[in-house]
């Protein structure tokens, strides 16, 4: 019987441009074991895992696979030592089908060099089959919605045989069930004796799947352990280095006119019958299960989907919004839940991504007045604490926070009213949440219409004033944060009860 871990990085040292990212970090992984490597946003997590992924080299430190020192990895020794690395920015070309996705780089080949596609797609079928995933493996890739490229991500792993795979947030665009199989999968492959470190700010998740834990901050270790010795607050404190409040956010104040009513409005298959008022200064929270219609119902309302029966009205005059620039007019901004698809463009500054939508605010004469664009994101960098040294940076060097707080400081700038937040928390650290919780009430006090789109009960709870509940496409219940419970959320999310009389 082995006596040694699958997995030690011991003492693992990395800087970049003289700056330390990891400091003596020590990782150990068991054979058969789900880990859970947590830290906020720059402790050091993506680093640590792109070493072992053979993306980046250590300056210092030793790296053992299944007892054996391993001195230089690259991705392609790193594959072969049987790790994969599901990333959260998924790596995927959507250009090209499922199957070809899957055996991209390690395709199937007869004796004469012709491709076995009906074996690859045969292959391909029967892992998407453990996994409880009906998709055609000829189908491409762009056709398919996030949470099937995800999926698709996880079977390219099992399809190498890995024996150590890396979960970047994997269930970030998974609906529950597809959580579920996920989870009920990551056991299987517990007991088959593969390792798996799981990466996830989702500290539910991380109590209810990993076995032990190791928590970075700042680049060191703080400690590692059983998970089940740990509660949530504890673990909680030792990521972001004190105590975070799970009280309610959000507090009563004055609100103004209603500013976005809806009456009536139905989506054949998406959803039906919604009507609901916000006003000025409230913050109005939308949840359900994944799937329950709430993300068609306001990309309807900010034009992106035009088939759609009712009235919308904005500031008590009715609008027809069938084209984003139409809800843009009309004061309306959309903070997708896919920012890095929808909301940023990764390959522009920090500065640009900020001013791009309202570019006349800048410009003169045909020229750029850059002074007073930098004058400009300097106001919303402070008033949002935006953590950039460089504006002119590329904003994919930012973290999933400080993006979402560029994505806001270019509403703000457009000067839209009502703002719609589709899970503002994806993908952020404990602490960054804070912080996205703290500007959501800042612009609810500032006299902004927000709504917050979010699968996360606690997350209404605790920053909104009055929480919608959407079942397969219809609100079925209403309530105050103050009255609302997990326990009634998911009792009319899920369809076990139901308030027709109330909210018909």
């Amino acid at each position: 019987m082995a006596t040694h871990p699958f997995l030690l990085m011991k003492n693992i040292e990395k800087s970049f441009n003289g700056v330390p990212v990891l400091k003596g970090v020590t990782l150990q992984v068991e054979k058969g074991e789900i880990h859970a490597l947590l830290g906020e946003n720059g402790a050091g997590k993506s680093t640590l895992m792109n070493i072992l992924g053979g993306v980046h080299q250590p300056d210092n430190g030793s790296l053992f696979i299944d007892g054996q020192e391993v001195n230089m990895l690259n991705p392609r020794v790193s594959q072969e030592q049987g790790i994969s690395f599901i990333h959260q920015e998924l790596n995927m070309v959507s250009d090209l089908r499922v199957y070809e996705n899957m055996f991209l780089g390690s395709e199937l080949r007869n004796k004469v060099g012709f491709l076995k596609v009906e074996e690859m797609c045969e292959k391909t079928h029967d892992i998407m089959t453990k996994l409880g995933v009906d998709v055609d493996p000829k189908e491409y890739v762009r056709n398919l919605a996030t949470s099937y490229k995800q999926l698709i991500e996880i079977s390219k792993a099992l399809l190498h045989n890995s024996r150590l795979i890396i979960m970047d947030e994997p269930t970030t665009s998974l609906a529950e069930h597809e959580v579920n199989r996920l989870f009920e999968l990551m056991k299987n492959l517990k007991q088959s004796g593969v390792s798996i470190i799981y990466i996830s700010h989702k500290l539910k998740e991380i109590k209810e799947v990993c076995d032990r834990f190791t928590v970075l901050r700042d680049g060191e270790r703080v400690k590692s352990g059983s998970v089940e010795e740990e509660d949530i607050e504890t673990i909680t404190k030792l990521m972001v280095g004190k105590s975070i409040s799970q009280d309610r956010f959000i507090h009563e104040h004055q609100f103004g006119p209603v500013s976005l009513e809806v009456v009536n409005l139905t989506s054949p298959g998406l959803f039906r019958n919604i009507n609901f008022t916000v006003k000025q200064g409230e913050v109005l929270g939308f949840t359900g299960l994944s799937g329950d219609g709430r993300t068609e119902l306001f990309e309807s309302l900010f034009g992106y989907r035009k088939k759609y029966t009712g009235e919308v009205r904005v500031h008590g005059r009715i609008v027809k919004i069938d084209h984003p620039r139409k809800a843009v007019k009309a004061g309306i901004g959309l903070v997708p839940k896919d920012r890095k698809e929808n909301a940023i463009i990764k390959d522009l500054s920090v500065i640009h991504n900020m001013s791009l939508s309202s570019m006349g605010n800048f410009e003169k004469s045909g020229f750029i007045r850059e002074q007073t664009e930098k004058a400009k994101f300097q106001k919303y960098k402070e008033m949002l604490n935006i953590k950039v040294h460089n504006p002119r940076i590329t904003i994919d060097k930012l973290s999933g926070g400080n993006q979402q707080k560029v994505i806001i400081a270019k509403w703000l700038e457009v000067g839209a009213d009502i703002l719609i937040f589709d899970n503002p928390t994806q993908g952020i650290d404990v602490g960054a949440k804070q912080e996205i919780y703290h500007e959501i009430t800042a612009l609810a006090k500032m006299g902004k219409t927000v709504i917050i789109l979010s699968s996360e009960a606690p997350e209404v709870l605790r920053i909104c004033h009055n929480i919608n509940v959407m079942y397969q496409g219809e609100i079925t219940a209403r309530f105050t944060g103050e009255e609302a419970t997990e326990e009634e959320i998911m009792n009319y999310a899920t369809g076990s009860k139901r308030e027709a009389a109330k909210i018909g």
